[in-house]
């Protein structure tokens, strides 16, 4: 069945509020199996939704509408619908006992214009709410569904789940089970990963299984869906799917579902009771502050040394000034003394470091703006990868970040 979500509210549309209900009710629909066709945001203007109803009606089984349920005169969606399937208003006296409820449960006062909440379309059928006052509705006509929905979140996701998702899934026949896996890759960009992976990719359709490609910086989500009614088998066959693709790419796959990649080396230093320091340059702390964002960082990660001049490398982890001379702060030979430097400075078992050019100045012809390199140094041995991005500031520092955290999680699985 196919979906279309409408938001309404003009604070959508100037960027005033972000439109996450949409985002939301896209996710737990796919989860259950219904196709999200379009979305739409829209303005409260009568005719600007009836035009949005109409487009949706042409198109979509199931339209979801958010926003303009509210108590003020500006909230126009309920009397739009009342007009747009030729209906009247008429005061719900359960849902008027809810709304004093709730006031005095707040202990606030109530106004006429909370109580008006109670008038409803008489051919809807009325969601209550029991989190907060406006009520959620569901007309159907020519086999459409319509539901319309406050634009809080919190109370749209309670409608959702008390009634909206079981009706939904009584109109389809039962519960289909809908399995969910996503995979995290790090190293190759969207366009080439699809290359490589390609002939793996090709066979997904006949099994039934939905691919996604989910890209931002430094980081490739790929997202599988499989639609069907016993759940063991399902995660089975993606189970099967997800060894083929590690066979593929076994170095790009660093984690599943809400994995970090700072969360997957923490696991593995403190799985190995091994240690950690880092160097930074170009990354200005945002290591570190990875690192320790996860809790329980203090039993691998023993310190940092932002070494942001020159100067600094040399007197707090003993580079040699003539490397720095003859060959830059940029190059494999300091950056391999940072991550050694910082390693014998905090007596861990491996140091790492990034030393680059983050922009939007500093960079010359022979080392552009992007221009990073990594490195990780342990007891038996140093590794090092220059690295070439073209973001801006902030995003050369994110994805330097992230780069150097990988090399360390290739270096701790080959050890």
């Amino acid at each position: 069945m196919k979906c279309e979500v409408i938001s309404i509210g003009d604070e959508l549309l100037i960027g005033q509020t972000i439109n996450t209900n949409a985002s939301w009710i896209g996710e737990q629909l796919n989860n259950f199996g219904f196709t999200i066709a379009h979305g739409a945001i829209i303005s409260d203007n009568k005719n600007d939704i009836i035009l949005a109803l109409n487009n949706a009606s042409n198109r979509s089984d199931i339209i979801i509408i958010t926003g303009g349920l509210g108590p003020t005169n500006d909230d126009i969606t309920k009397h739009t619908l009342t007009e747009y399937f030729n209906t009247s208003l008429e005061r719900n006296k359960d849902i008027e006992k809810n709304i004093v409820a709730y006031f005095k449960s707040v202990n606030r006062p109530i106004l006429k214009s909370n109580l008006d909440q109670a008038l409803l379309p008489l051919s809807c059928e009325v969601l209550s709410n029991s989190r907060g006052t406006a009520s959620g509705m569901w007309f159907e006509k020519d086999n459409i569904i319509y539901i319309s929905l406050p634009g809080v979140p919190y109370e749209m996701k309670g409608i959702m789940q008390e009634h909206v998702f079981p009706k939904l899934l009584t109109k389809m026949g039962g519960e289909t089970v809908v399995v969910n896996k996503t995979i995290r890759t790090h190293g190759m960009g969207e366009s080439f990963l699809a290359e490589i992976i390609k002939s793996w990719e090709d066979k997904l359709e006949i099994n039934n299984i939905k691919l996604a490609y989910l890209p931002s910086p430094g980081i490739v989500k790929l997202r599988l869906s499989v639609i069907g009614l016993d759940k063991l088998i399902l995660e089975r066959k993606l189970k099967e799917t997800i060894d083929e693709l590690k066979a593929l790419i076994p170095d790009q796959i660093y984690g599943y579902g809400n994995a970090t990649m700072e969360g997957v080396v923490g696991k593995l230093l403190k799985e190995r009771n091994l240690t950690i320091a880092t160097a930074e340059s170009c990354t200005g702390g945002s290591v570190a502050k990875m690192l320790t964002s996860v809790s329980g960082s203090s039993s691998y990660f023993n310190g940092a040394i932002v070494s942001y001049n020159n100067q600094s490398k040399v007197d707090l982890l003993n580079v040699d000034f003539k490397d720095i001379d003859d060959y830059g702060a940029v190059s494999q030979q300091v950056v391999e003394q940072m991550a050694e430097g910082v390693r014998n400075k905090f007596h861990t078992d491996y140091g790492i470091s990034t030393s680059g050019i983050a922009g939007p100045s500093g960079g010359t012809k022979e080392k552009p703006v992007g221009t990073v390199w990594i490195a990780v140094a342990s007891k038996n041995r140093i590794v090092s990868k220059k690295i070439k991005l073209g973001y801006n500031r902030e995003r050369n520092m994110y994805v330097s970040s992230i780069s150097v955290l990988n090399l360390l999680r290739l270096e701790l699985l080959k050890n």
